[in-house]
């Protein structure tokens, strides 16, 4: 049963093309940059060298498989949400071009501007990365007006694309010259880390700062919101064939809100941890707090709607 309206397609168009295609292109470069972690012993900033491709590889192979997967149900509006995921399907493959020839350059990509070359790559890849947010809202936006046969699917779905898309912006956070990075001549303008330069101790494979705050944290979490409140959807239909509370379409609609509004308050707290120049290893009382309430809040309102039911 689809998420969304479904217009009348045969399955040869069920899946949007160019995502699939770079989806395939992403696997291939998961594999070969884990292979690469393996036989090339370079380090860049504190991480192996093809560390940041595969887990780039990683992330646009989900974004791709996501929206090859939707964007075909769509009844209204299909054919501009074709040409959003196209746009989007060509810039991120571009985006990904440049990280991988910054890697076999032995150097970065993100916030380089040591060298008219690099940081000729490095604005292209920004470029891209500001039209691909454009291209996703497009798509959201086209997604808002076809509403699904089950209303707390289409509130996963939308409220997945939202949060979604305030994930990417936050990446917007970490461009711009940072502490210590406004004399002149600069070479780096930009860091994933608060208050200390990149490269530092980090999470193993994942990079984030042990020592200090982390942008690439809230990044991650919202990004990839669009795949796990639907999986909160999916939790809930398969639990009501057990729990008969769920079975009530409204209640599991009124669930996904509050999950949803949980996921959000997660996403705040984490956000506000990084600009802090908080570590997510070594969270202060307030943080914890911050979480804890978080939490309880979430439980309340989840036993107050199963009780009423």
């Amino acid at each position: 049963m689809s998420v969304v309206a479904v217009s009348p397609v045969s399955v040869r168009e069920r899946w949007h093309p160019p995502l699939v295609w770079l989806a395939v292109a992403m696997f291939a470069l998961v594999l070969f940059a884990a292979g690469g972690m393996v036989i090339d012993h370079r380090v860049i900033t504190g991480l192996p060298a093809w560390d940041k491709p595969a887990k780039f590889a990683l992330s646009v192979l989900i974004y791709a498989i996501t929206w090859a997967w939707l964007i075909p149900q769509l009844s209204k509006g299909r054919r501009l949400a074709e040409r959003a995921g196209t746009v989007a399907a060509a810039l991120l493959a571009v985006e990904m071009v440049v990280i991988v020839v910054q890697v076999a350059r032995g150097t970065t990509s993100h916030f380089n501007v040591s060298s008219p070359l690099n940081s000729a790559l490095w604005y292209t890849m920004g470029a891209s990365i500001a039209v691909v947010w454009v291209a996703t809202a497009v798509i959201s936006a086209v997604l808002f007006r076809n509403p699904g046969p089950d209303r707390a699917r289409s509130l996963g779905i939308r409220y997945g694309s939202l949060l979604s898309l305030l994930g990417m912006a936050l990446g917007f956070l970490m461009v711009g010259p940072k502490t210590g990075q406004h004399d002149l001549p600069r070479t780096i303008s930009g860091a994933h880390t608060v208050g200390l330069p990149d490269g530092g101790p980090g999470l193993p494979l994942l990079g984030w700062s042990t020592v200090g705050g982390d942008l690439r944290i809230p990044h991650f979490v919202g990004i990839h919101a669009l795949q796990l409140i639907p999986l909160v959807v999916i939790a809930l239909e398969l639990l009501s064939s057990r729990v008969g509370v769920l079975r009530d379409g409204s209640t599991r609609a009124t669930l996904v809100t509050i999950a949803t509004a949980a996921y959000t308050a997660l996403l705040g707290v984490v956000t506000w941890q990084a600009l802090r120049g908080e570590s997510v290893v070594h969270p202060q009382a307030l943080t914890l707090v911050s979480l804890a309430a978080v939490a309880a809040a979430s439980a309340g309102a989840v036993t107050w709607v199963v009780a009423r039911r």
